[in-house]
């Protein structure tokens, strides 16, 4: 196995390829768990399926010219990775065109070591690259770590999702 990075210096990040996706899919099932266990009521909860299911999402991305999945990777170990593309007007949102960040991710036995942060500044830097005048992404509430994150990066909060789930809300 692999060492672990000790700081921003030990790993790169590059484009993803077919060869990713399982690890992708790994991921990606683990950031659905996540945000299951933070809230179970808001955000579905991973089967045993999903692994395969978003690994056969995100191969299917690959190719489109307005989507990016980058890895963060050490020693040929991807550890992370980010998920962002460019759409147009969205009217549901609120919004012209736009970067959008989908999925950002980083195993846990690699956090804290400016992986996140690098992963962040290479997708906007290349989300802008190809002509992105802003960039927007959501971030769960309960999910401290992220947000001071993207705030130390310069996102700011625009908009603020509410959740009711109907069969607990009180007749008054």
């Amino acid at each position: 196995m692999a060492s672990e990075p000790n700081s921003y210096r030990d790993f790169e990040i590059r484009t993803a390829t077919e060869a990713d996706v399982d690890v992708l899919g790994q991921y990606g099932a683990r950031l659905i768990s996540i945000h299951h266990e933070w809230d179970r009521s808001r955000f579905i909860a991973a089967s045993p399926r999903t692994p395969a299911m978003y690994a056969s999402y995100l191969k299917g991305q690959l190719d489109k010219p307005d989507v990016l999945v980058l890895i963060a990777e050490a020693g040929r170990v991807a550890f992370g990775y980010v998920y962002a593309g460019l759409e147009g007007p969205d009217y549901m949102a609120l919004r012209g065109p736009a970067g959008v960040i989908y999925d950002i991710y980083v195993d846990d036995a690699y956090r804290r070591r400016g992986a996140g942060r690098s992963l962040l500044n290479a997708v906007v830097d290349e989300l802008a690259r190809r002509g992105a005048d802003q960039v927007v992404l959501s971030t769960a509430w309960q999910n401290e770590a992220a947000r001071r994150l993207f705030a130390a990066a310069g996102f700011a909060p625009t908009m603020i999702e509410m959740t009711m789930q109907i069969g607990n809300v009180r007749k008054t």
